[in-house]
């Protein structure tokens, strides 16, 4: 248990690391990740012997090191996030008799990682390693629902940034935050033709431990409600509980 502690900090400057454009001095390691100068030197010291941090010497820096990346590229090969939600998404296509599908975000696209066909349904263009825009798309809506304002604006700075695919969907920054704010209080996305016509979809976010967006999970269903297994309410709500299981595995709330 006395191990504990230290490997908590260990993983928090990783974590910051991780997340700043370039290699970071150790001043501002040791207030970003409230550490002792003496405790996050000692700790980087570690990584770096186990090849996890570089020391840039020159510039008396600290960098992530090749064995942080062999870390990442283990995740990206063992595909935990599809391997969790497999089970989940076949669950809920059963459901609802829909195709479900899960996307991840990749600047401003979704990449659809994840597709479970419904039986007696046509093949959808949500096929695995297909990208969309975002902001068309209710998988993307739910994820961009789920980020902070300032990423949103980051990733839409002006008009030129809103692909049109089929002529609707929003074509402006204060378009889309009104779409956004409107999933929010919904608590779930909707599309409804604006990438397929004749098709709608309904998607929520999967959340991480620390409650940012990873994916979108959502399922496809015809616009004619003569066509309709499920009814559009009766999906949202099997898309937000199953939104909400693969949250719970990711250690999300």
């Amino acid at each position: 248990m006395s191990q504990v502690p230290a490997a908590t900090r260990t993983l928090r400057v990783l974590r910051f690391l991780a997340s700043q454009p370039e290699p970071a001095p150790l001043d501002r390691i040791s207030r970003a990740c409230d550490l002792p100068r003496s405790t996050a030197y000692h700790l980087i010291n570690a990584m770096i012997a186990e090849g996890f941090v570089v020391h840039l010497e020159d510039e008396r820096r600290y960098g992530l090191g090749v064995a942080a990346f062999e870390v990442g590229s283990g995740f990206a090969r063992q595909e935990p996030l599809q391997r969790i939600a497999r089970r989940p998404l076949a669950s809920l296509v059963d459901r609802t008799g829909y195709g479900g599908h899960l996307a991840v975000l990749h600047g401003r696209d979704v990449l659809y990682v994840l597709e479970e066909r419904a039986p007696g349904r046509p093949p959808l263009v949500t096929d695995v390693g297909v990208r969309l825009p975002a902001h068309l798309t209710a998988s993307g809506r739910a994820i961009l629902m789920a980020l902070p304002s300032e990423q949103v604006r980051a990733l839409y700075p002006d008009r030129a940034a809103f692909v049109d695919r089929l002529g609707s969907g929003p074509a402006s920054l204060s378009q889309l935050r009104t779409v956004l704010t409107e999933a929010r209080q919904r608590g779930h996305a909707v599309e409804d033709g604006e990438v397929s016509d004749g098709m709608a979809s309904v998607a929520a976010p999967v959340l991480d431990h620390n409650g940012h967006p990873v994916a979108g999970v959502a399922v496809t269903f015809p616009q004619d409600p003569a066509d309709q297994t499920t009814t559009p309410h009766a999906a949202a709500s099997a898309v937000r509980a199953t939104a909400a299981t693969l949250s719970r595995r990711l250690g999300g709330a």
